[in-house]
This record gives C-alpha cells, sequence and structure tokens, in this order.
C-alpha cells in the first residue's frame, strides 16, 4: 500500500510601510509569501485592496491549504491597508462621483503602478515570472478594476467581490440615468481591448435595493451590465470573464473570505 503525504506549505506575512511620495502619507502593508522559496519558481503576484481585513478573511490560512493541495501555485499577495482617505483614493481615476468621492483615485493609481510594485519585486529581490492580478471588494473592487484596466502592462487578470459598479455622476435625484455609471462609460470611451482577464463576483443579499424596479438588486444589474459592456469589447465567455455568484452572500467579509478559494483557483 502506497501513502502519500501532500507537503507542508507555511505563509509568512511580513508587514511593511511605503513612505508614499504620490498620497503624501505613510501606506502599510503586508506581503504573504510561502515559506522557503528558491527563487527558481514561477512566482505569481496578487495586489489586494482593503488589507487591513486580510485577517478576518482567513487570507494566509486560505493561501497555505491551496498551495498544500496544489490548488494554486506559488503565489504572494500584497494586501494593501486602506487609510482614513479611502473613499477619496478608492474611485475612478479623474472622474469624482456626484459627491465628489474617488478625488485622490488618479495618485492612488500612481502609488500602485510607481511605488507600490517596484517596492515587492525589490523586496522580493526575485522574478515575478507568473501571473499578476489585482483584486478587491466593494469599493476597494471598483478600484482595481480601473487601475487594472488602466494598466494593462502590468496586470494580466481582475477580481472584484462586490464591486460598487455603481459609482455614478449624479444622485439618483438629480435625473440619473444608467449612462450615468463612471465605469460602464469608461469601459465603453475606452480605444482598444486590455489585455486582461476578469473575475466579478456579486451575493444575492449584497443589499436590497433596485433603482429600475426589474427584481434584480442593483449589485447584480450593476455587475451584469459591466459584462455586457465587457462582451461588447470583445472579450468571450467563459476565456476572458467568470461570473460568481453567490446564493446567500452578503456585502461582507464573511462571504468575500469563503468566495476568495474560488477566485484565487481561477486567477493562479
Amino acid at each position: 500500500m502506497k501513502y502519500t503525504t501532500m507537503p507542508s506549505v507555511e505563509i509568512v506575512n511580513i508587514a511593511y510601510t511605503i513612505d508614499s511620495v504620490h498620497l503624501k502619507r505613510n501606506v502599510e502593508l503586508e506581503l504573504f509569501l510561502p515559506e522557503g522559496l528558491l527563487g527558481n519558481e514561477m512566482l505569481n503576484l496578487l495586489l489586494l485592496n482593503d488589507g487591513q481585513d486580510a485577517e478576518a478573511l482567513g487570507l494566509g490560512d486560505t493561501l497555505a491549504n491551496l498551495q498544500r493541495q496544489q490548488q494554486i501555485g506559488p503565489l504572494v499577495v500584497a494586501a494593501i491597508k486602506a487609510s482614513a482617505e479611502r473613499v477619496q483614493e478608492y474611485g475612478v481615476a479623474g472622474v469624482p462621483d456626484f459627491m465628489g468621492r474617488g478625488s485622490k483615485a488618479q495618485a492612488y493609481s500612481d502609488f500602485v503602478i510607481l511605488e507600490l510594485i517596484p517596492f515587492i519585486e525589490g523586496t522580493l529581490n526575485m522574478p515575478i515570472r507568473g501571473k499578476r492580478a489585482f483584486a478587491g471588494f466593494s469599493l476597494g473592487g471598483l478600484s482595481a478594476f480601473d487601475i487594472a484596466w488602466g494598466n494593462e502592462a502590468h496586470f494580466d487578470a481582475v477580481g472584484v467581490f462586490s464591486g460598487s459598479f455603481w459609482w455614478r455622476k449624479k444622485d439618483l435625484s438629480e435625473g440619473y440615468t444608467d449612462q450615468d455609471r463612471i465605469l460602464h462609460q469608461r469601459i465603453a470611451d475606452t480605444q482598444g481591448k486590455p489585455e486582461l482577464k476578469f473575475w466579478l463576483m456579486t451575493g444575492t443579499e449584497d443589499e436590497t435595493a433596485d433603482r429600475n424596479k426589474n427584481f434584480i438588486i442593483d449589485s447584480i444589474d450593476d455587475t451584469v451590465d459591466v459584462i455586457k459592456e465587457l462582451l461588447l469589447k470583445g472579450y468571450k465567455r467563459p476565456q476572458d470573464l467568470a461570473y460568481y455568484e453567490v446564493v446567500g452572500g452578503r456585502h461582507d467579509v464573511a462571504t468575500w473570505g469563503k468566495a476568495m478559494s474560488a477566485f484565487l483557483c481561477w486567477a493562479f
């Protein structure tokens, strides 16, 4: 009789602080990486908004379990902690919403591309030759999508958990129409088709709001409409697009933590 022993995989998480020129503040983050990297692995990278929730998500345990079961390749996760300026730094770069939120989204994008990625590469001191993805939750998901969309040379994939795709230029009381959704319009207005793949998740209990009274919550409607815009760009399902709907899923960390394995297996 043969016995198969699964290799033990330990995940190390190390805290860092970056003095950001573009954000004019200190940015805290944690790097989660497999212990004992040799330097010749096909290493993957995930940037994760709202990294302050990493522990509540059970991120370390999820990474260890998936790598132990060889369901994902060697993966480094940079969990970027949000600041008190979260609603200004997250959003769509250059286009604040109707309340002026997202005014620092361009500065946050510049931080990610010009400061964070070089910092990670220098800290690891080994090449990231595998896939690169950016993911986030709620408004952090909108931010991750927008940054990857505008910087395709740095990313291969995007993951959005309960994304704030409702982000809009007009309040509902100001003559709002669906054409006022900022990200949908950005996708439509973009020339060409960024080389990216997309994993979009919603929960059936994300919210109760239903703007158009079609008995489908806005979270699902807005996400499905993002998919429609991507299909119009020429992306294909399932090759380029995955939609993951959690029955009973809520707009909370517990739901997103349960969905994390599905995203990681899809991306890596």
